[in-house]
């Protein structure tokens, strides 16, 4: 943990993914990232650190880089698209095919 408590999360470029890594164990966020979209492929917190958030700061960390890297997002990972779905103020940041493709105003 960071000194004011907060996980930190990184964003592992060479391996595409955010991390999360706790007394030896990693929690990722898969990605692919293309030149104007990043599509979040998978999402794992391994049990040992279930409970804990984890997910949520891995997917809250993945769409702050988006949002600050200009890109929109693609939720192909069940966890990224549920989250997204439950949060209007990430809409805007979804890819206007995905959008349209759950109702939402494009």
């Amino acid at each position: 943990m960071s000194m004011n408590g907060e996980i930190p999360v990184r964003d592992n470029r060479a391996q595409d993914r955010f991390e999360i890594e706790i007394d030896g164990h990693l929690a990722i966020a898969q990605y692919v990232l293309a030149p104007d979209h990043i599509i979040f492929t998978h999402t794992e917190v391994p049990p040992e650190l279930g409970g804990r958030g984890l997910a949520t700061r891995l997917v809250e960390a993945g769409l702050a880089s988006a949002r600050e890297r200009h890109l929109s997002v693609i939720p192909r990972c069940s966890v990224f698209g549920r989250y997204m779905i439950k949060h209007p103020e990430t809409h805007n940041l979804m890819a206007p095919e995905i959008r349209a493709t759950l109702g939402l105003p494009v």
